[in-house]
């Protein structure tokens, strides 16, 4: 009789838990900013506030706090993202070149995530001149 109780289910491939899936504009922001930085003539992100923080933070040894997302921020609506990048470019680099190039990293890099990107608005808040100085301590 204690054969009888004892069944096997099968679990098949249609067998699948429904539900939602919600990526967080975290997500978003941290993988726009990579892929931003990735392009050549991207000499940083961030405005003047964020980029004077995080040299702060360099010099008291906390260099990656905060870095992952700086100079972006994004908004998600069913798996739709608005982008906002702050970016320095590097002189003498064409802004349309390097804008351009940036939204099409980041569009192919957001969509690898099986995300949509509808906007992608980028604001050039300076230009690097020259190599960056190492920080001092």
């Amino acid at each position: 009789m204690a054969d009888d109780a004892t069944q096997e289910l099968s679990v098949t491939p249609d067998a699948v838990a429904g539900g939602s899936t919600h990526v967080s504009d975290e997500v978003v922001e941290k993988i726009a900013a990579a892929a931003a930085r990735a392009v050549p003539g991207v000499a940083e992100l961030g405005g003047d506030v964020a980029r004077f923080f995080n040299t702060v933070l360099d010099k008291i040894g906390l260099d990656q706090v905060g870095d992952a997302r700086r100079g972006c921020s994004a908004h998600v609506t069913n798996g739709a993202a608005v982008i906002n990048l702050v970016i320095v470019i590097d002189a003498g680099r064409p802004v349309p070149e390097v804008t351009d190039a940036v939204r099409a990293r980041v569009t192919e890099a957001v969509e690898a995530y099986g995300l949509r990107a509808d906007e992608i608005n980028i604001r050039v808040d300076d230009v690097a001149m020259g190599a960056p100085s190492a920080p001092t301590v």
